[in-house]
């Protein structure tokens, strides 16, 4: 007797396609359905940058990462750790290796060849894909899609949503997942941007002559928390590494007062002390010239300038100057829009699914990956979590239809 059941799972990328792998490896007849004509846009356009698959830093600080989310997927990135997404990678005859910084990274640096070689699984495995069909809902228990020609439905035995946020929508994600979702109930926590870029009030001048560099390296503090790295400077503000580890804090701090201050660190190798003793003889030299000389760039100066006004630059003793290198107070008046973050903040609350991620309002109906509420910085915790929650509920699936 034929056992196997029909599973949709309803979104293509890295979490819908580890969903996929999982369930029809279990026997069951899957099929992925995507508004998109094909698979794994994001992740492809993730790989543009070397395809940060995960991290290696030890397992107790790769949690706390998740922040207030991270007691809820502890238990699934134990079970599906960074170790196993190596392995699992490599399975698929893509050797990883650790960078410099920690970060783990297929061999080929690219996101392309991985992408081949798992579509090539799941064929192996049966798994059928429907391209440009866009999910509309559910009439009764049936999923109600629509593609370029007619109204299509499907009465699968369970169903996965792996929608994604609505950060960069041209490439399949776009959140329209939240009004489906909302009218049968689900509490879903606001969408809105992560890892993304911050609005400064630059001035024309500065603006013109430093968008597009980067400043490296520097420190970030704000909120008493602090994160070293680079930064890029852009026409309307900054973005890069060091911004998206704090950006939730500073997200917040936003919506909360207004704006906020965040302070830069533009010479970490060296102690306040160390700093001003070097600024000490000046020489009737410009300050431009002064700072050069210190070791300061273009546009770290650039910042200087921007930020501090020029009366006060002129009559500056070595220890206000050192102490605004150490900290120089740049003021956020917020954040770029969600269509181009790097990732999605809130999604479906973990009041609204069970352990395996089973919407309560929703028997049979399992979510992973970027819907549900949790953020993280770049580094590869993204990825992690999309995976090790796809891993969770495929096997939520699988429980289910036992």
């Amino acid at each position: 007797m034929n056992k196997s059941k029909n599973i949709a799972i309803i979104g293509g990328g890295p979490s819908g396609l580890m969903a996929a792998e999982i369930i029809a490896t279990a026997g069951h007849n899957v099929t992925l359905y995507d508004r998109m004509p094909s698979l794994g846009r994001k992740f492809l356009m993730a790989g543009r940058g070397g395809l940060n698959l995960t991290h290696s830093e030890p397992l107790e600080i790769f949690i706390r990462r998740y922040k207030e989310a991270s007691d809820w997927l502890e238990p699934h990135i134990n079970a599906f750790p960074p170790e196993a997404l190596r392995a699992w990678c490599e399975g698929l005859g893509q050797e990883t290796f650790i960078g410099s910084s920690g970060r783990v990274f297929p061999r080929s640096m690219k996101a392309a060849p991985l992408l081949r070689a798992w579509l090539q699984r799941l064929e192996q495995l049966g798994v059928r894909y429907c391209g440009r069909h866009s999910w509309q809902g559910w009439d009764g228990d049936a999923l109600i899609f629509t593609n370029s020609q007619e109204q299509i439905t499907v009465e699968p035995d369970a169903t996965l949503l792996a929608l994604g946020g609505a950060s960069w929508p041209r490439l399949g994600s776009d959140g329209g997942w939240v009004k489906i979702l909302s009218e049968y109930g689900v509490e879903i926590s606001p969408l809105r941007p992560a890892n993304c870029g911050f609005i400064a009030p630059w001035s024309d001048y500065f603006s013109t002559r430093f968008a597009g560099v980067p400043l490296k390296p520097v420190v970030l503090t704000h909120n008493g928390v602090f994160h070293q790295g680079e930064i890029m400077i852009t026409s309307r503000g900054i973005e890069g590494g060091a911004v998206y580890a704090l950006s939730a804090s500073l997200r917040e701090s936003i919506a909360a007062e207004g704006n906020t201050v965040l302070q830069i660190d533009l010479r970490p190798g060296m102690s306040l002390d160390a700093l001003t003793k070097k600024l000490q003889v000046r020489n009737n030299q410009s300050l431009s010239t002064y700072l050069r000389k210190a070791g300061f760039s273009p546009p770290a100066i650039g910042l200087l300038r921007e930020v501090i006004e020029s009366g006060q630059l002129a009559k500056i003793n070595p220890d206000t100057l050192a102490g605004y290198l150490k900290a120089l107070p740049v003021m956020l008046t917020a954040n770029t829009g969600i269509m181009r973050a790097i990732s999605t903040a809130g999604g479906i609350s973990r009041n609204a699914v069970d352990e395996k991620f089973m919407l309560k309002a929703k028997p049979g109906v399992f979510a992973a990956g970027e819907m549900l509420d949790w953020e993280a910085p770049t580094g590869g915790y993204l990825l992690q979590g999309c995976f090790s929650t796809a891993v969770a509920a495929a096997q939520g699936v699988l429980n289910f239809l036992e």
